[in-house]
């Protein structure tokens, strides 16, 4: 993924919570992506922290806590948003709901996205600097079996 130049409005714009109302910044982001030879873009705020991509949310793995940015701090809240939650709970991963900046994606230890039509997707790379291992990593894997499984995506 690349970090998009475009950001997605701030508290005196459209709710960013309701998915159609940020669709324009959406659209321009995923624009600059695939120019970049990307499938998503990370999106950032109007005050620089992460929203989460063109497409859904945003998660980093550290130390085998999984971080996102809170619902409603400019980050989308689809519902795989919560599933993805309640099955990183259940697996037994910590969660920390906290404001991102692009250095917690840079220096993770994993990333991965989660949109309602794209389901869990590793990010191994993010503007020209490789995450982790530079591959899907052991949480990502093990989220996005269980994922897969809950939707009977193998079906």
């Amino acid at each position: 993924i690349i970090t998009a130049a475009t950001p997605r409005p701030g508290p005196v714009g459209p709710s960013s919570r309701i998915g159609s109302l940020s669709a324009q910044a959406n659209v321009l982001a995923k624009i600059e992506a695939t120019a970049a030879g990307c499938l998503d873009a990370l999106v950032l705020d109007a005050t620089g922290e992460v929203a989460g991509c063109t497409s859904g949310n945003v998660f980093v793995v550290q130390r085998g806590a999984i971080h996102t940015p809170p619902a409603g701090s400019g980050t989308l809240d689809p519902i795989d948003r919560e599933v993805v939650l309640e099955l990183a709970r259940a697996a037994g991963c910590g969660i920390v709901e906290r404001p991102l900046e692009r250095y917690d994606v840079y220096v993770a230890d994993e990333c991965f996205l989660s949109g309602t039509a794209a389901g869990l997707i590793p990010v191994v790379e993010c503007d020209g600097r490789t995450i982790g291992t530079g591959r899907p990593g052991p949480v990502t894997s093990d989220l996005r079996r269980r994922f897969e499984e809950l939707i009977g995506a193998d079906a």
